[in-house]
């Protein structure tokens, strides 16, 4: 049997990911009163119960009752019941952001400003995320993202990673993206945008690509980039906890050559252990052209 408990902070995607697992199978019991999880665990595991599947949403919502989790948790591992704890978090920016769209008031904010309410939410429900399974942040995925990466800690095909890794072609001449970690300009390579018939053209066009990758610097550049992620991103993991990762491929106009590097680093990503997504910021209006 698999018994999963949902938590984290309240506007992270909590509900969206209860649905996903309903919609896999699971028995799901969301604002469960802290109380009760060690009966329902216990009914659980009954023999006429007719479901191997469980998910338990468990949040701020519970009050001060929250902090008897702790000794929950701890006997359900005495009476050597196994079960996994899916932690969705995302900035607080994010979430203030997300609160204000939906006009909810943060359950902890009291009529206060959105941001004390985040604050203390953080705090009381800290001992959780560290001893949580699964962390997904939340932060730059759209419903359908945060569906799929459900769905891989669902399906246990292999160990679930944290680490999602957004790759972003831009332009110089707009700007450098604001929440690019890793910078890397590509604008040493062949320009097709003095190529008349390729000017109007993209890096998602085989001729535009073909002309980038014609003297061989280009692949050279992406083997070694891969290499050099290989080596970052776990350490990126370990050491400053980080669950995104934004890799920012920059040329002149963002149209040509970041386009043709930042789609074929998406293609070589694919060999590494982490959930990855490209976008071309000016390309057009921010398009999400693979992994969505």
């Amino acid at each position: 049997m698999r018994f999963i408990i949902v938590t984290g902070m309240s506007g992270a995607g909590k509900s969206t990911a209860l649905r996903t697992m309903e919609d896999q199978g699971y028995f799901c019991v969301d604002n469960l009163p802290v109380l009760l999880i060690e009966k329902f665990a216990e009914i659980s595991r009954d023999p006429n119960f007719n479901y191997d599947m469980v998910a338990v949403g468990i949040d701020i919502r519970a009050g001060k009752k929250l902090e008897d989790l702790r000794q929950v948790l701890t006997n359900l591992k005495d009476d050597s019941f196994t079960y996994e704890i899916l932690f969705l978090d995302a900035s607080d920016s994010e979430l203030v952001k997300r609160f204000k769209e939906t006009r909810r008031e943060h359950p902890l904010a009291r009529g206060e400003r959105i941001e004390n309410g985040i604050t203390e939410e953080r705090l009381r429900i800290a001992f959780l995320r560290e001893i949580a399974d699964y962390i997904v942040d939340t932060s730059g995925l759209l419903t359908r993202e945060l569906k799929r990466e459900i769905g891989k800690i669902l399906t246990a095909e292999k160990e679930y990673s944290n680490m999602i890794l957004s790759v972003v072609s831009f332009g110089y001449k707009n700007g450098i993206p604001r929440d690019a970690d890793l910078v890397f300009d590509v604008r040493f390579l062949p320009n097709p945008y003095y190529i008349p018939e390729l000017k109007k053209c993209t890096g998602n066009d085989q001729a535009v690509q073909d002309y980038v990758m014609q003297t061989g610097e280009g692949q050279e550049f992406l083997d070694r980039l891969y290499r050099l992620l290989e080596f970052l991103v776990p350490r990126y993991q370990e050491n400053e906890g980080k669950h995104q990762l934004v890799i920012a491929i920059g040329c002149t106009g963002g149209r040509h050559r970041s386009v043709t590097i930042s789609n074929l680093l998406y293609d070589m990503l694919q060999n590494l252990p982490y959930s990855s997504r490209v976008f071309h910021r000016d390309i057009g209006m921010d398009t999400i052209i693979k992994g969505d």
